[in-house]
């Protein structure tokens, strides 16, 4: 076992609200706590929390409280902040859904979490309503931020000038959130986290990233990605910086944020570091104002690390983490300027680690000097879930009775606490960040009628990204290319579960239990 070379940190036993917003004084009330990325307009720290005391006044009025779960299905605008914290100061559970969702997807997750009512914007309206109807959720208590007939709007609410409620609960078992992981295999599942586990992790990222509050911090990764609500939205708003919203990835808009509200502190997934080390345009857009780039949602390779410090003067950092964990496990610091870049650095404060040979069982043991023998990663600390919703079957699978998640990557550590991600036990693909579970696209694929049998893997393109790829066994006499097979899955899930990549084979490698053999497929 190796704790963090980190010292502890404490960690209050109050709610995420209390910790972000409780201790802020005249000064940092008048300062900027968002920067709408597209249209400029700002939002001071007094602002946000009059309209979070005011949204969750106007829910309260409506009877939400503790034992109340809200989906919230909105891009990363200024009202999210609002939203989401308001959600948690009446004491409900905000499960936070994939934007990019199809409304069947939506209906799943609002039925799987025993959500009451549904959050969204306008043009992600149609989607909500569907799901909403199929969920039973009537209209009125869909709420559409920015308005649309027939459901309150966010002015709507704000406007009736409701107080706070006064709730009461344990932040150590309190749900908070509930977002949804795939967590090593199979389909997304709700991640119990409480308000101490976000509390936690925020307190445990602060002795290491250097974000102060005079820095501007980009918030392109998504607020209901675990990464951007714990790491972006919850950590810059303690560190009381000033974070600039953008709803989507788009380059040049992207490039000319950073440009123009001269950012500082620029939270990436891999995809992003590879336009930002090769593409052309880049070039055109003064990005002198940045310190740090700093990854995350996926492994970021060493020598992409260094091709976007060269190319930016920048340092550019990563970290690891999961849903299941708030998500910080290990992160690099802008300060250790001489680690590897292709690690994922050491453990964050409050944090103990094993090394397990999956084969015996048997701890690796830390080497006395140099890199040890790799091992599956299993974590202990106060950002750990407490586990999935409903689903003690997969919460005994990933969490044991003495508090170690099993994470499912293979690591290797070295004598002096760096760690670095190796291999992968787990099925999970990461696609540009966000999480693709082979077993949902093996059923898209299987009902297919040409297709006799199929199993999906992470493969890698061109420029080294893991991508979905498809094994492909066709029905005797079938007729059937790969663009069939691409487009059959496009068009019944949302685009970043897309299959990239089809590979037809004559049988599906499987063991005597009938459990789809990936690493053989991987070893083609």
């Amino acid at each position: 076992m190796v704790r963090s070379t980190y010292p502890d940190v404490e960690i209050p036993a109050v709610s995420i609200h209390e910790f972000l917003f409780g201790d802020l004084d005249d000064a940092a009330l008048d300062t900027v706590a968002l920067v709408d990325g597209t249209s400029g307009a700002t939002t001071t720290y007094r602002q946000l929390v009059g309209q979070i005391d005011l949204f969750a006044g106007a829910l309260a009025a409506r009877g939400v409280g503790v034992g109340t779960t809200i989906g919230l299905l909105c891009p990363n605008v200024p009202a999210f902040a609002t939203v989401f914290h308001g959600i948690l100061r009446a004491g409900a559970t905000a499960t936070t859904i994939n934007s990019l969702y199809t409304a069947e997807e939506i209906a799943n997750q609002l039925a799987d979490a025993q959500a009451t009512w549904l959050i969204t914007v306008s043009p992600l309206l149609p989607g909500a309503e569907e799901a909403a109807a199929k969920r039973g959720i009537p209209a009125d208590h869909v709420i559409v931020l920015d308005g649309a007939d027939g459901h309150p709007s966010l002015r709507d609410l704000l406007s009736e000038g409701h107080p706070a409620p006064d709730v009461s609960f344990d932040p150590a078992t309190h749900l908070a959130v509930l977002p949804y992981s795939s967590g090593t295999t199979g389909r997304p599942k709700g991640v119990m986290l409480t308000h101490r586990n976000l509390v936690a992790n925020v307190s445990q990222c602060r002795p290491v990233l250097g974000v102060e509050a005079d820095d501007r911090v980009l918030a392109v990764l998504p607020f209901f990605h675990i990464y951007g609500m714990t790491v972006l939205l919850n950590f810059a708003l303690r560190q009381r910086a000033g974070l600039v919203t953008m709803p989507k990835f788009d380059l040049p808009e992207f490039l000319r944020i950073i440009a123009e509200h001269r950012t500082t502190w620029v939270f990436v997934a891999p995809p992003i570091a590879v336009a930002l080390a090769k593409h052309p345009i880049v070039d055109q857009y003064d990005l002198s104002s940045v310190k740090v780039v700093f990854s995350g949602a996926a492994p970021l390779d060493g020598a992409l690390a260094s091709a976007v410090a060269n190319r930016l003067g920048c340092i550019v950092t990563q970290g690891y983490g999961m849903t299941e964990t708030s998500p910080a496990v290990n992160l690099i610091s802008e300060k250790l300027s001489d680690i590897d870049r292709s690690s994922i650095g050491p453990l964050v404060p409050n944090t103990e680690a094993r090394l397990v040979d999956p084969e015996s069982g048997a701890d690796v043991e830390a080497p006395a000097g140099g890199t040890s023998e790799p091992g599956e990663l299993w974590v202990r600390g106060p950002q750990v879930m407490v586990g999935y919703l409903n689903r003690p079957d997969a919460t005994a699978d990933m969490l044991d009775a003495d508090g170690w998640l099993h994470t499912g990557d293979v690591a290797t550590v070295t004598h002096d606490g760096i760690y670095r991600i190796v291999d992968r036990l787990k099925e999970l693909i990461k696609y540009k960040g966000y999480q693709v579970a082979p077993a949902v696209l093996e059923a898209v694929l299987l009902e297919h009628p040409a297709i006799a049998d199929a199993a999906v893997i992470g493969a890698f393109d061109q420029d080294g990204q893991e991508v979905p790829k498809a094994f492909v066994v066709r029905q005797p006499g079938a007729e059937l290319d790969a663009e069939s097979v691409m487009t059959h899955v496009a068009e019944r899930v949302a685009p970043h579960e897309k299959v990239r990549q089809v590979e037809f084979i004559d049988a599906i490698p499987k063991s005597s239990s009938g459990k789809i053999l990936r690493k053989d497929l991987r070893a083609r």
